[in-house]
């Protein structure tokens, strides 16, 4: 099943990745941009990591506000490819895995998962991943879709028919709980428009 859900979310964006700004999910991932950008440190020379970086928009303005060294990572290579027609040499950009990250431990301050996390069909791995690259007292910022509690197991049965890959809508209870046994201390949560959350998590 792990290795089905990734190649079905390989594929959904692979073929949505040259449309991807004006389909569904493209507006719909926008939503969360203004406050993952507003909880970005203006640190100049931080290491920051968009995981799950898509078409690089959320880079691309990183990059115009804050002189940073920037990587991108995303499972899609057809996204990575458009990050680096809006990027360029500006991010470092590779196609990868959110449970076997390529980079060093404590390596990154700062790393961004948005409208990504939903589709990691191993999140305790992703998770302990990103625990593992964020440096001590480093910050994660992470947004994703979400509902109304009541409304969330019935969603997540029906997510097996996904077409694009998702896997899970996340409570706040269980992002505080898993990302604490990696490390890291809810700072806040923010619910946007009753679909989404973002939410900042530091590592101990």
């Amino acid at each position: 099943m792990d290795d089905t859900s990734k190649k079905i979310t390989t594929d959904y964006f692979n073929k949505t990745a040259e449309d991807y700004d004006t389909s569904h999910d493209g507006k719909f991932v926008q939503c969360m941009y203004r406050e993952i950008l507003a909880r970005v440190p203006d640190t100049r020379g931080q290491r920051l990591l968009d995981l799950g970086c898509g078409n690089g928009n959320i880079l691309k303005t990183l990059n115009e506000r804050i002189l940073a060294e920037y990587y991108g990572l995303d499972i899609s290579e057809k996204m990575i490819e458009e990050a680096g027609k809006k990027l360029g040499k500006a991010a470092r950009l590779q196609v990868g895995d959110a449970e076997q990250l390529p980079y060093k431990d404590n390596f990154f301050d700062v790393v961004v998962c948005n409208a990504s996390f939903h589709h990691y069909p191993n999140p305790e791995k992703a998770a302990a991943e990103m625990g593992r690259i964020i440096k001590p007292g480093g910050l994660l910022i992470l947004g994703d879709p979400t509902m109304p509690s009541i409304m969330i197991e019935v969603f997540n049965w029906a997510l097996k028919w996904s077409s694009s890959g998702d896997v899970k809508l996340w409570k706040k209870r269980e992002i505080r709980e898993l990302f604490g046994r990696c490390g890291f201390v809810m700072e806040d949560w923010k619910r946007i428009k009753y679909r989404c959350f973002v939410c900042s998590l530091r590592k101990r």
